[in-house]
């Protein structure tokens, strides 16, 4: 079977793993590069072996050369641009998340995606991990009983530099989208509003908000307790978090990626995961491709995607107002 031609936006960054990648699949090969900057494509190509006949700084340009998709690892702001030229263009895309930096323009993807048919799947790596898959299962399985309470932490302190470090709401929409993702795909159910607070320690190096507390109302009265912080000073989490989920005849807990269990009054237990020969980007990528084949919808299509999307902005609301806001 021949390989599908991709075109990538955005190769710097977190597009280097992007490139790192699908230069390790057999799957798929590049029709394309596209990037800005001209000495970091310049670089990366060389880093691949990526001839520069291949190598573009303009979108436009590269969407004329024949292609089966497109990854798209620009910055949020860039998405619905990125995302809608290539819909337009005939091509199904994979975009990292979050979908985009504004539900306007999330919803104004979702359309295109739905008015041109083809596929826009979101890039949640973080749901494509044993230890999530394991606390899915277990609640899911229903042998601890319906989740009534959640709590999720989430402490790291990482210097990223560039858009991450300006953006006013960091935490929230550039990492807290992962665990919101987890959290509907864990439970099985979409939350119904958001209270919370959102502020910036004195010592951060962020200039927006990197910390926050927020309560989530579920369906089927799932309460969720979310903390976390990006500036913090150390004893940090792994980058999924630990989690505690309380059912009615046990808990479910995480630490650092490492998955115990209990039945009530009973003491926790080590739970094993199941081996995941893809995961994250790799996960992502095979399942990008089997769609393309195939012409299924993948779990993270945009239009189930924007739910979780919903929660960030609807956080960001809770934060700015003090309100509790209806999602």
């Amino acid at each position: 079977m021949a390989k599908l031609r991709l075109i990538q936006v955005g190769v710097g960054g977190m597009g280097d793993t992007w490139m790192k990648t699908i230069s390790e699949s057999a799957e798929v090969e590049y029709a394309a590069l596209v990037d800005v900057n001209p000495q970091v494509l310049a670089a990366q190509a060389g880093k691949y072996h990526i001839p520069q006949g291949k190598c573009f700084t303009t979108l436009e340009t590269a969407l004329k050369l024949p292609a089966d998709g497109l990854v798209n690892v620009t910055p949020p702001q860039f998405h619905e641009g990125a995302c809608c030229s290539a819909l337009c263009a005939g091509l199904p895309v994979l975009t990292e998340k979050p979908l985009a930096d504004t539900m306007e323009a999330a919803r104004h993807m979702t359309a295109c995606s739905q008015e041109t048919g083809k596929l826009l799947m979101v890039a949640q790596n973080y749901r494509y991990q044993p230890f999530v898959r394991k606390l899915h299962d277990l609640v899911r399985g229903g042998a601890y009983g319906a989740p009534g309470q959640v709590q999720l932490a989430f402490y790291k302190g990482p210097h990223f530099g560039g858009f991450r470090e300006e953006m006013p709401y960091p935490l929230i929409i550039d990492m807290s989208i992962h665990h919101f993702d987890m959290l509907r795909y864990i439970l099985g159910t979409d939350p119904l509003q958001v209270t919370g607070a959102s502020w910036n320690p004195a010592w951060s190096w962020f200039k927006g908000d990197a910390s926050c507390l927020l309560h989530f109302d579920f369906t089927d009265a799932v309460k969720v307790l979310y903390h976390g912080s990006w500036c913090s000073t150390g004893d940090e989490t792994s980058w999924s978090g630990d989690w505690r989920i309380e059912c009615a005849q046990g808990v479910i807990v995480s630490r650092q990626d490492v998955v115990y269990e209990a039945l009530t009054g009973e003491p926790l237990r080590l739970s094993a995961l199941s081996a995941m020969p893809l995961r994250a980007q790799a996960y992502l990528l095979d399942e990008f491709v089997r769609n393309i084949r195939e012409g299924t919808r993948p779990a993270t299509h945009s239009a189930d995607n924007i739910k979780s999307l919903a929660m960030v902005f609807g956080a960001v609301e809770a934060a700015q107002t003090g309100n509790t806001v209806r999602l």
